[in-house]
């Protein structure tokens, strides 16, 4: 038994913020942004849009390309940072939204890594025979944690959401999937506040996203190099054999030097970050249904995802569409 994608959707909050608008809000400029992010605008939400609204219109363009019904679905897996309340989980609250009743639905939480942990287990669900109709997603919120004073983040990250349908096949479709996690890094990139810690940061006024972003390069770079490079290798794939590379939309320099580590030109590289940002956990599902939607991703096309994330997490996935 395999599981393999039968649909794709995503979305992204209709509110647009431009490079232009940033030099508004703090001592920035668009060449600046452009040139060492590769981003030139950004979605974000507006007051009282939240992670699962975002996740729930990824979803049922997922299900309508899939051909199934919110009925069909047996497991809901989703992987996001920033959930609308502590419990219930966007997955709870998500299956309540699509009318489902009695399947498990659970969150986790991997960083910008989410959508490929959520993809790893619910793939392992299929494999298994315990799930039949799985719905994944990744969905994030961040400028919701963005501290809007720090031009070295904020210009970075954005919202919106990215979903896919698994179901069983007797051929591979996801072929294999990878991840990993070192906690030693925690500092380079965190959020530092949280539920145990009284949320005293945030009632300060003092929360947001922390980044060391040059360090956070050479390890991303050097750690995704060797997880893509691994991943072929674990399934006697050669780089030529790939059709496309889906990576997270972190940077742009990011995602050239990983295409260079595996001699692939990047017109074989499914790049959104211009247009999206950084939408942490949603960027490989949103990239993925871009290039699905626009002709590019094809039917029995074999794909390389790849994300990073804070902690730091980090994750692959070697499918045939």
């Amino acid at each position: 038994m395999f599981s393999r994608i039968a649909g794709t959707g995503s979305y992204l909050p209709e509110k647009i913020l431009t490079n232009a608008d940033l030099e508004k809000l703090v001592d920035t400029n668009d060449e600046w942004i452009r040139t060492r992010t590769g981003i030139s605008r950004r979605h974000v939400v507006v007051p009282g849009e939240t992670t699962t609204d975002l996740a729930e219109r990824a979803a049922r363009k997922a299900l309508e390309a899939a051909g199934v019904e919110p009925g069909d679905v047996d497991l809901i897996c989703v992987g996001t940072t920033t959930p609308d309340l502590v419990f219930p989980n966007v997955g709870t609250l998500l299956q309540r939204r699509l009318g489902i009743h009695g399947c498990a639905a659970f969150s986790l939480e991997a960083a910008c890594a989410g959508f490929l942990y959520a993809l790893g287990v619910a793939d392992k669900f299929v494999r298994l025979g315990d799930a039949k109709c799985a719905l994944v997603i990744g969905a994030d919120t961040l400028t919701r944690i963005v501290d809007w004073t720090d031009r070295s983040t904020c210009v970075l990250f954005a919202d919106g959401a990215g979903a896919v349908v698994l179901q069983p096949a007797k051929e591979p479709g996801i072929i294999s999937t990878h991840l990993h996690a070192d906690g030693k890094y925690k500092d380079l990139l965190l959020y530092p506040d949280g539920v145990s810690l009284g949320f005293d940061l945030m009632r300060a006024g003092k929360a947001g996203v922390r980044m060391k972003g040059n360090e956070v390069y050479k390890v991303a770079v050097n750690t995704l190099g060797q997880l893509v490079t691994k991943t072929l290798a674990a399934n006697g794939v050669s780089q030529s054999d790939l059709d496309w590379l889906i990576p997270h939309q972190a940077n742009i320099r990011i995602i050239e030097a990983i295409a260079k580590r595996l001699e692939m030109p990047m017109e074989k590289v499914i790049v959104t970050i211009g247009d999206h940002g950084n939408t942490s956990a949603a960027s490989v599902p949103l990239a993925l249904d871009t290039g699905v939607r626009d002709g590019r991703v094809k039917r029995g096309q074999l794909l390389l995802l790849e994300a990073f994330g804070g902690g730091f997490t980090w994750g692959s996935a070697l499918l045939r569409y």
